[in-house]
């Protein structure tokens, strides 16, 4: 199995969990927050979705999903188009709303068809690539590509269990 294939099956993994997460949910559940200080699931959704089509973006050196297929537009939230989350604040966190749950699913697919295009043709050399010296050490290709899985796991681990705790309210 080449590294490219791990690569898309994580990306596939997150894809799968994502769609189990928003599946059957209403707006209003996809809004809910366990208090005024936490992360609703629409809000962890477009957040995961946001930060994997920013990243790889950058490292295929392509216009970003949310900006080239009008994303933004169809959200329609009051940040700028850049905006992927970090560093929000709750205010902020509540204004992800959507009207019907297959906005989430339909930028996460969008995003997620982009990416697998992307890391299908990299080749195993290809993920040494120093894609950024900010960090010490750089960071490569790899590393950036596991990293974004790894944070999309994690938040799409955290929507599941706001989602456990909306199915039991």
């Amino acid at each position: 199995m080449k590294a490219s294939e791990v690569l898309v099956d994580g990306f596939g993994r997150v894809r799968e969990s994502v769609h189990a997460v928003v599946d059957g949910l209403t707006p209003e559940q996809l809004a809910f927050r366990v208090d005024d200080g936490a992360n609703s699931i629409a809000w962890l959704v477009w957040h995961l979705t946001r930060v994997q089509d920013d990243h790889v973006a950058e490292v295929a050196g392509r216009e970003q999903v949310w900006t080239a297929e009008k994303w933004v537009d169809r959200f329609g939230l009051p940040f700028p188009p850049r905006a992927t989350g970090f560093g929000q604040r709750s205010a902020d966190v509540a204004a992800v709303t959507v009207s019907d749950p297959a906005l989430l699913t339909g930028y996460h697919d969008a995003v997620h068809e982009a990416t697998v295009a992307y890391v299908r043709q990299l080749g195993d050399d290809d993920l040494d690539a120093i894609v950024d010296e900010r960090w010490d050490p750089p960071v490569t290709l790899g590393v950036r590509l596991v990293s974004v899985i790894n944070d999309d796991a994690q938040h799409v681990g955290q929507a599941a269990f706001v989602r456990g705790t909306v199915r039991r309210r």
